[in-house]
C-alpha cells in the first residue's frame, strides 16, 4: 500500500515464497498480500484487494527513495531507501526454509547501512480477508502472543510495541549505524514451539536456497534464468503442487470481468514447469511436478481435473468476497475452472512423464499414470473441451494436437510394448484433426468453425514430434505473427473484431512460445528477438504478470504467472543450445 492506503501498480511488488505460501511486499517495506497458513488459504493481510492488516517495515522519514533486489539463485529481498542526510536502510526480508505446511515463518532484519536507521514497525494480522481483528496480545519472555480467527501468532524483537485500539502491535525502532535487528514473525494453527533463534533460520533459509537453485550459466541470460527458476521453487509446495500464482482477483484488464483464483496448482502449468525444469537438468525439483501429475493422474484418471490444491485437494467453488477489490479487479476466490473437462492436460502429463522416462527417472507409478493417461486420450479425445484458455466448449484444435504431442513422446520415450499403438492413436487423432482443422496453406485453424490463428498451437508445434517435411509450424508461425502481435509482444487470439489490446494485454507465455517457434523454424536471430522483448516486460523485481499493456507499459493479471517464469526458463535453456 501506499503512504495513502491505495495499493502501488503490480510492477512494483516483490515476492517471497517459500513454496507453502507466499508474500507480496511493496517498495515502502508493506507486506500487502499474504495468505495463512498454506496458499489457498484466506488472507492475513489482504490490503491489495483493499482489506485491512498489513505487516509493514517503512523508514520513519517519509522522504525517501526506494529500490532492492534479491540475492542472487534465492527469493531473499533487500529492500533499500536512500534517505536525507545521506541515510540508507535496508531490510533483508524472506520466508523461512525449509517450510512446515502448517507454519509460517517470516523473517525481516533492519539493517542499518549509512547513519543510524530510525523505523516504524506495525504488525495487524487480520485472519479471514480482513474479517479477524488480533486479539488476546500478551507480551511473554519479550515476545508479543496474540489470535487472530484460528492463528496463533508470535513476533519478536519488538518487546517495547505497544497494542493499538484495533488490537495492531506498533513501534519505532532505532538501530546504530553498522548494526541490525531481527523480527521473526510467526503463523501456525497450533502454539509455536521454542523461542526463535534468527541467525539459525537465516543459515537454513540460505542454505536450502543454496541446494535447490543451480547457477544457470548454462543458458542464454543466466542471472534471470536463474531468478525464474527460484521463482519456480518458491511457488511449488513439498508436496510437488505449484500455484499458478500467488495471487487471486488481480485485473487483466480494468473492469473486464475477467479476474481469477490462481492459488492453485495447474495440470498444465505444472507440467510446463517440470518440462522446463528437466530441460535445464533432471533432478529433485523436476521430480517434485512429476510425482504430483502422477498423483494426480492415479487418483482421478479420465476425470484428471485441470487444476487442483496444492495439496491435491478439490479447487473451492467461487465466492465474493466483502472487499473492495484491486482497482479495477474483482473481490472473488476459488475458481470454476477446476470442474472443467480439458483435453490438453493429458497431453501435457504425458509429455512430462516422458521427459521424465528419457532422464531414467519415471518410476513403476509414472508408466501406470503414462497408460492411464494413453486410455484417458483414447476414450475422450472426440469429446469437445474447454481448451487451453477455459473458454467455452468446442472442438479446439490446440487441444488435440497437445495429445498427439504428448501420445508420441511416450512412445518415443517409454520402452512399453503398447507404443506402437499409442503412436497409431496420435496418427488417427492427427488425421481427424487436419480433416477438421487444417488450412489449405498446411497452417491450423483454432477450431473447425474458427478459421483465426491462434498462439497456444505454436506449444505442441514446437514440443511435438513432427516429420521434417511437415508444413504445419511456418504458416501457423506465419498467420500468429501478422494477426496477434502489436510492437514485439504477442497476443492469443483476437476478441471479436476488437483491436489487439483493447479486449487484453498481451500474454507474455505466447512472446516466449514465439520466440520457440522461430527457434524450430530455423530463425535464430528472430527467436532472440521475440525472447529479448518479453524477459523485459516484467517490473524492477524481475516477476512476470500473465500479461503486458503494451501502450501503457504495465503488468496486467495475477502475480507472479508461474507459467510465464517457466516458458522464460525453457527457452533461456533452448536459445543457449542453439547458441543463442
Amino acid at each position: 500500500m501506499t503512504e495513502t492506503g491505495a495499493p502501488w501498480v503490480l510492477r512494483e511488488y516483490a515476492l517471497l515464497a517459500d513454496g507453502e505460501r507466499g508474500a507480496l511486499i511493496g517498495p515502502r517495506g508493506d507486506i500487502a498480500w499474504m495468505c495463512a497458513p498454506r496458499w489457498h488459504s484466506d488472507a492475513v493481510f489482504s490490503g491489495l484487494m483493499g482489506g485491512p492488516g498489513g505487516f509493514a517495515v517503512t523508514p520513519e522519514d517519509p522522504w525517501n527513495v526506494w529500490g532492492g533486489s534479491y540475492e542472487d539463485g534465492t527469493l531473499i529481498r533487500v529492500s533499500r531507501w536512500v534517505q536525507s542526510g545521506g541515510v540508507i536502510t535496508e531490510c533483508r526480508e524472506a520466508l523461512a526454509m525449509p517450510a512446515e505446511p502448517g507454519r509460517a515463518v517470516l523473517l525481516r532484519r533492519i539493517r542499518a547501512v549509512s547513519g543510524d536507521a530510525r523505523v516504524r514497525v506495525r504488525l495487524d494480522v487480520r485472519a479471514g480477508f480482513g474479517t479477524h481483528p488480533m486479539r488476546d496480545a500478551r507480551l511473554r519472555a519479550g515476545e508479543w502472543h496474540a489470535r487472530s480467527g484460528p492463528l496463533r501468532l508470535r513476533l519478536s524483537g519488538v518487546p517495547d510495541a505497544a497494542p493499538e485500539p484495533g488490537g495492531a502491535l506498533m513501534t519505532r525502532i532505532t538501530v546504530p549505524e553498522g548494526g541490525t535487528h531481527d523480527l521473526v514473525l510467526e503463523l501456525a494453527e497450533s502454539e509455536p514451539g521454542p523461542a526463535p533463534d534468527p541467525g539459525r533460520l537465516w543459515a537454513d533459509t540460505e542454505a536450502e536456497w543454496a541446494r535447490s537453485v543451480p547457477d544457470c550459466e548454462d543458458t542464454a541470460a543466466p542471472r534471470d534464468a536463474r531468478h525464474a527458476y527460484a521463482v519456480l521453487h518458491g511457488l511449488t509446495s513439498a508436496s510437488g503442487g505449484m500455484v499458478a500464482a500467488a495471487t487471486a482477483s488481480l485485473p487483466e484488464r480494468a473492469e473486464s470481468g475477467r479476474n481469477y483464483d490462481y492459488r492453485y496448482a495447474w495440470i498444465r502449468d505444472q507440467c510446463y514447469a517440470g518440462i522446463a525444469i528437466a530441460g535445464h537438468g533432471a533432478g529433485p525439483s523436476a521430480d517434485r511436478h512429476v510425482r504430483f501429475i502422477t498423483e494426480r493422474v492415479l487418483a482421478d484418471g479420465p476425470g484428471l481435473r485441470p487444476a487442483y490444491a496444492v495439496d491435491g485437494g478439490p479447487v473451492p467453488a467461487e465466492r465474493t468476497l466483502p472487499l473492495r477489490g484491486y482497482p479495477g479487479g474483482g473481490r472473488r476466490v476459488g475458481n470454476s475452472a477446476g470442474h472443467q473437462f480439458q483435453l490438453d492436460v493429458f497431453g501435457e502429463a504425458l509429455d512430462l512423464l516422458a521427459a521424465a522416462a528419457r532422464h531414467g527417472r519415471l518410476d513403476r507409478d509414472g508408466v501406470r499414470a503414462v497408460e492411464i493417461a494413453v486410455r484417458s486420450v483414447e476414450e475422450h479425445w472426440q469429446r469437445p473441451d474447454s481448451g487451453i484458455w477455459e473458454l467455452e466448449t468446442a472442438w479446439w484444435t490446440h487441444s488435440r494436437l497437445a495429445a498427439v504431442m504428448g501420445l508420441r513422446a511416450a512412445a518415443r520415450e517409454l520402452r512399453h510394448p503398447a507404443a506402437p499403438r499409442w503412436r497409431d492413436l496420435a496418427d488417427a487423432i492427427l488425421r481427424e484433426t487436419e480433416r477438421r482443422c487444417r488450412r489449405p496453406s498446411g497452417g491450423w485453424r483454432r477450431t473447425a468453425e474458427d478459421p483465426r490463428p491462434d498462439a497456444a498451437l505454436l506449444r505442441p508445434l514446437v514440443r511435438g514430434d513432427w516429420p521434417a517435411d511437415d508444413p504445419g509450424l511456418a504458416p501457423t508461425r506465419r498467420e500468429v505473427e501478422r494477426q496477434l502481435t502489436r510492437d514485439g509482444y504477442v497476443f492469443r487470439f483476437r476478441h471479436g473484431e476488437r483491436p489487439l489490446g483493447q479486449a487484453e494485454g498481451a500474454f507474455l507465455l505466447c512472446g516466449f512460445l514465439m520466440s520457440g517457434a522461430c527457434l524450430a523454424d530455423g530463425r535464430p536471430a528472430e527467436a532472440a528477438r521475440w525472447f529479448e522483448r518479453s524477459r523485459a516486460a516484467c517490473g524492477p523485481a524481475g516477476l512476470f504478470a500473465e500479461e503486458y499493456d503494451v501502450t501503457q507499459r504495465q503488468l496486467r493479471g495475477n502475480l507472479p504467472q508461474a507459467f510465464v517464469h517457466a516458458l522464460f526458463l525453457e527457452t533461456a535453456v533452448k536459445l543457449a543450445q542453439h547458441g543463442g
